[in-house]
């Protein structure tokens, strides 16, 4: 594997997304806490919670899983039981991930399109409670993958490494719990996004329209409306943020597809020459991927996200040459 071009192309693309994840989701989490980027408190709940679970992913799916098993072959991360746990948590973290862009889009499309429930929905408390939930039961819904492996091998009396067992495939309730887990995570999210962001991009026509012969009628074509331009920059986020995760995670959806329509199985870990193989682990590598795109779109999208980037960034290297002077 690790002198394949294919191994080769993995041994620097997993490091390099751990090496960009980490330091740019924990300077997303503080640039966000600190409240200075002018969104409300709502939003800055889901935006900081999904910056959480992207460095979480980052830590659980790319380093314990991905690097350790390219440079650590054999260590106390190989053993079954271990292995197994590492599976609970990156299906629970990536779970956790996409219900809260569901969670941040539905509240994205209650603000702008339901006057009347915003009031009492798009609150912190509301936010808070709401991403509460979401990691509550994507730990549950992952707990039973836990059960799903058995050993490669067993050295000593030691299992080793994990293989997915035969009866994954050909129970029906190892089959329904699969497709409920492929439906739940990533299927009915995109289903969700796709039409809370068609419905609010209607109510946002129907409503710029709305304002436009307004203001014509009242003060001429010629003058701006910076509440429009207030709710384009809002939608410009959501749609970025929505967009990304779609286009990242359809392979990862197909590979789904394929695996239970072709009535083939996952990866078994030996021949990485396999289709299956392949398919599987372009998926992954554009899901993960996933996980470090948001600060690029807040900082390409958010001036005031922007500048604290650049002080925070200004801040040490002033620190440094003061200590210099001194």
């Amino acid at each position: 594997m690790h002198g394949s071009p294919k191994g080769l192309v993995f041994a620097i693309y997993y490091p390099v997304l751990a090496v960009v994840g980490i330091p740019v989701n924990l300077a997303t989490i503080v640039i966000l806490s600190r409240g200075r980027c002018g969104l409300s408190r709502c939003i800055t709940c889901y935006l900081v919670s999904m910056a959480v679970t992207d460095l979480l992913i980052i830590i659980t799916a790319v380093i314990l899983n991905r690097i350790v098993g390219i440079y650590f072959q054999v260590s106390f991360l190989s053993m079954t039981p271990v292995c197994s746990l590492r599976s609970v948590l990156n299906y629970a973290t990536s779970a956790s991930s996409v219900w809260l862009m569901v969670t941040f889009t539905f509240d994205r499309f209650v603000a702008i399109c339901c006057q009347k429930l915003k009031i009492k929905y798009c609150t912190q408390k509301t936010a808070v409670w709401v991403i509460g939930t979401v990691y509550t039961l994507s730990c549950l819904k992952a707990t039973p993958l836990y059960f799903i492996y058995e050993p490669l091998h067993i050295v000593n009396n030691i299992p080793w490494f994990c293989s997915i067992k035969l009866i994954f495939y050909t129970s029906p309730v190892w089959a329904t719990y699969d497709w409920i887990l492929r439906i739940l995570t990533p299927c009915l999210p995109f289903v969700l996004i796709l039409l809370l962001n068609a419905l609010t991009v209607r109510h946002i026509l129907m409503a710029s329209r709305a304002r436009r012969r307004l203001r014509a009628h009242s003060h001429g074509e010629t003058q701006s409306d910076p509440e429009m331009e207030k709710r384009r920059k809002a939608i410009i986020l959501l749609f970025a943020i929505s967009g990304s995760f779609i286009l990242l995670y359809l392979l990862f959806l197909i590979s789904f597809l394929y695996v239970r329509i072709m009535s083939v199985t996952y990866f078994s870990g030996t021949n990485f020459n396999e289709s299956n193989f392949i398919l599987e682990e372009s998926g992954f590598m554009l899901q993960l991927l996933s996980s470090c795109i948001n600060p690029f779109i807040y900082a390409g999208i958010q001036t005031k996200f922007r500048e604290e980037l650049k002080n925070g960034v200004k801040y040490p290297l002033s620190l440094i040459v003061t200590l210099f002077k001194l």
